[in-house]
């Protein structure tokens, strides 16, 4: 996926500054995709330039003027394009599985407490993903909303794969004797 179409759909969703919508992508999107605001603001100048999207200026009364974004047709084509690309799963680049593969060759335990840490964050976005599904999708959702509510309960099921791969990870760690000790009972 490019940042292209994330933000199409974001604007799609509502139309807005570049700087509401670099709030609101970190907010949403940005919990699968990643950009920085710079990044974002790069994409809107490149995506305004190709006809993808149209800018209108707004006057501030109390603030600057600011640009409100809003997707053009042709964005409109460009992001139907896309929709009907097909798609391979992606595949997982995740150092600590290569960590976790490491502790094989060295004393365990050190790894306990990335894997706290791991398991700490992955609960606070649980959380918090928690608290946007009480806030947000509650009631008879539209269409729009149920497709919102998809992702996050995709979500929702990552964060708790985590916490329970975790859990289980953490207590075979516990279960191996340290390094030393295994030294110690091969040598002669």
């Amino acid at each position: 996926m490019s940042l292209d179409h994330a933000l199409l759909v974001s604007l799609l969703e509502k139309p807005s500054s570049g700087y509401e919508l670099a709030r609101r992508f970190e907010r949403s999107i940005g919990y699968f995709w990643h950009a920085t605001h710079q990044q974002i603001y790069r994409v809107l100048a490149r995506m305004e330039a190709a006809g993808w999207i149209a800018a209108e200026v707004q006057a501030g009364e109390s603030a600057p003027d600011r640009k409100v974004f809003s997707v053009s047709p042709d964005g409109r084509t460009e992001l139907s394009r896309w929709m009907a690309e097909p798609v391979e799963p992606e595949g997982i680049r995740d150092t600590l599985m290569v960590k976790l593969r490491g502790a094989a060759f060295v004393d365990p335990d050190c790894l306990v407490p990335e894997l706290e840490h791991h398991r700490a964050a992955h609960a606070n976005r649980l959380t918090c993903y928690r608290v946007i599904e009480t806030r947000d999708f509650s009631g008879t959702l539209d269409h729009q909303r149920a497709l919102q509510y998809m992702v996050l309960k995709s979500g929702i099921r990552f964060e708790q794969g985590w916490l329970e791969w975790c859990e289980e990870a953490l207590g075979l760690l516990r279960s191996f004797k340290p390094k030393q000790d295994q030294r110690r009972r091969t040598t002669p």
